[in-house]
């Protein structure tokens, strides 16, 4: 029997089936609920399915995968999305993506994929200037911060440590840290026993006096301290590590000073908001996240060295099945410089949007998230039953409901519930985390379309279900 063909124009005309519906779903998407759950049932009847030994109709394939995959989860292109970083994605960059995924190019290499390299390396470069970094500086789009942050520290352990001094290095976080850190310093070899979590004082940033002191502590005890990974807008509250006293404590003791900017070091790119990361240019490297408040599609995120001859040293390999694709003059291989052979043109799609939108009105939308969030402390202090636990900072805003009368276990319960009902009701994404031990409320607000009614008729819905579940405890 023959095998099923589906022919080039088949597929043309899914493809346009497919982008109308698209863009009539996109439209909509304001009005739709944050979260569409799956039931079991669902979850059944995909795993059924299975592999055909006979193609389909890819019409049939297509509407499946519309209405029975892709239709369910979390909405974080909703402009009322307002639990987690990542983060609304940009058309331009929808686009930019498709371009890039339709072409196919290897983009490992600059004989392999020569315009797209050029485009990445000048983009990387632009990237570096924002930062305040120097000329030889340089860097690699990757997947994502925890990429990032894993590539930084494998250089920064290179650098600083020898082979015979390896199993003594010791890293230094915050208590704020994103969890990626920990997970790639255990991957380069730095056990648990060997990050040290630094306290934080009342605005959340990293205490260099118990920094210093710590560091002090292990040189005495003769391991050998390498790096200290700050933060340029931390998950929790968007707090800010103060970079300039970090980076005199990296330089008194021989350190790499690493900046996880995943979140944060796209406010270099406003106006009003840029002098906040002042010091970051000091840093030996930064991550950083396109798809999270530059708007891009997954996976697409940067590091960035001061000097990327430490990339080169850490990661530079030749085999002779690659000696062709060498680099020619002039110019880097982009696996010469990360822990990724093949890998695809990811700097393609921001350069794209940079390209149609243009830096201003990007730095304008990454602005518009700190507006959204001052509009929310400011509904949220008109209920005196609120307690705002971290201000407006970054786009992001924590607060819990925090009624006289109630033990604190039973105001984290209290938080809890309201999370749930907010979700439940589809209007909007309010999550809990934990800070200072404490379940709180946190809006994390970075959707250029994001309005101010979004914003207040939020926290005025979020008052009504406390008021609902306060009442319901009193007649109980």
């Amino acid at each position: 029997m023959h095998e099923k063909i589906t022919t080039s124009k088949q597929i043309e005309n899914a493809a346009e089936e497919f982008i109308r519906n698209f863009f009539s779903y996109y439209r909509k998407l304001p009005n739709d609920k944050i979260i569409n759950e799956i039931d079991n049932d669902k979850i059944e009847n995909l795993r059924k399915i299975g592999i055909p030994i006979q193609g389909r109709a890819i019409d049939t394939v297509v509407n499946e995968m519309v209405e029975d995959i892709y239709q369910y989860g979390n909405n974080v292109n909703h402009p009322r999305y307002l639990g987690f970083i990542p983060g609304p994605a940009s058309m331009l960059s929808w686009l930019g993506d498709v371009m890039t995924s339709a072409f196919n190019r290897h983009a490992g290499s600059w004989v392999s994929c020569p315009a797209a390299s050029c485009i990445e390396q000048e983009l990387i470069g632009w990237l570096c200037d924002q930062a305040g970094f120097t000329e030889k500086s340089g860097g690699l789009f990757v997947s994502g911060g925890s990429m990032a942050n894993l590539t930084a520290m494998t250089v920064a352990r290179d650098k600083i440590l020898s082979e015979e001094t390896q199993h003594l290095g010791v890293a230094y976080v915050s208590e704020q840290t994103h969890s990626s850190v920990a997970k790639g310093l255990r991957i380069i070899g730095i056990p648990d026993s060997r990050i040290r979590r630094i306290p934080v004082d009342s605005y959340f940033k990293m205490d260099t006096d118990h920094l210093t002191c710590s560091i002090q502590k292990d040189i005495d005890e003769g391991l050998a301290p390498f790096i200290v990974i700050a933060s340029a807008g931390t998950t929790n509250t968007g707090s800010i590590d103060p970079f300039e006293k970090i980076s005199s404590i990296c330089q008194r003791y021989g350190m790499w000073m690493h900046v996880d900017g995943a979140f944060g070091a796209s406010v270099l790119l406003t106006k009003t908001h840029k002098n906040l990361l002042k010091g970051i240019e000091l840093s030996d490297s930064i991550s950083w996240d396109a798809h999270k408040w530059l708007f891009q599609t997954y996976a697409c995120g940067m590091i960035l060295v001061k000097n990327r001859e430490n990339l080169m040293n850490s990661f530079h390999v030749q085999p002779e099945y690659l000696k062709d694709l060498g680099a020619v003059q002039d110019s880097f291989n982009p696996w010469e410089m990360g822990i990724e052979l093949t890998r695809p043109a990811r700097g393609l799609k921001l350069w794209f949007t940079l390209q149609v939108m243009g830096s201003d009105a990007i730095g304008a939308a990454i602005e518009h998230g700190f507006q959204l969030a001052e509009w929310a402390e400011d509904e949220l202090k008109k209920n005196k039953e609120i307690e705002i636990v971290s201000p407006a900072q970054m786009a992001i805003v924590n607060f819990r409901y925090s009624p006289r009368n109630m033990t604190e276990h039973q105001k984290d319960e209290l938080n809890q519930q309201i999370s749930k009902k907010m979700l439940d009701s589809g209007y909007a994404g309010i999550f809990t985390t934990e800070i200072n031990g404490k379940k709180v409320l946190r809006i994390c607000a970075i959707h250029p379309d994001t309005t101010e009614v979004d914003i207040r008729n939020t926290v005025r819905l979020l008052n009504r279900y406390f008021e609902e579940l306060v009442s319901f405890q009193r007649t109980e």
